[in-house]
């Protein structure tokens, strides 16, 4: 099993989510984050004033999957998140391994859990 988290634009959300769900993935954790990668300031306008943004304000979604299903899901987000060309703050993925799963409510293990 995987563990995937992606850090993708709050606008993108939607398309990201709506691609996950025609595939049968409707399960998916989600987190409001902010952070900053390769571009530490931003700046923006604010009451016409040009103001430093330090931090940009991003969704962090986790998504737990089988080992088969990985890379599919993975190229699913990736086309879904970006907003084309080169453009710097998309976000990024990342695909942890997961040694063990529990559904609470009923105590299925494993894949059945996920």
């Amino acid at each position: 099993m995987k563990l995937i988290v992606a850090i993708i634009r709050p606008e993108k959300l939607d398309d990201v989510r709506n691609a996950l769900v025609e595939k049968g993935i409707p399960g998916m954790t989600l987190s409001r984050v902010s952070g900053h990668g390769r571009t530490a300031h931003r700046t923006g306008l604010y009451r016409g004033q040009e103001i430093d943004i330090p931090l940009a304000a991003k969704i962090r979604m986790e998504i737990a999957v089988t080992n088969d299903q990985k890379d599919e899901i993975v190229d699913l987000i990736w086309q879904a998140a970006r907003s084309g060309g080169d453009r710097t703050g998309d976000g990024k993925i990342f695909v942890v391994p997961v040694e063990e799963s529990v559904r609470i409510s009923s105590g299925e293990r494993g894949e059945d859990a996920v």
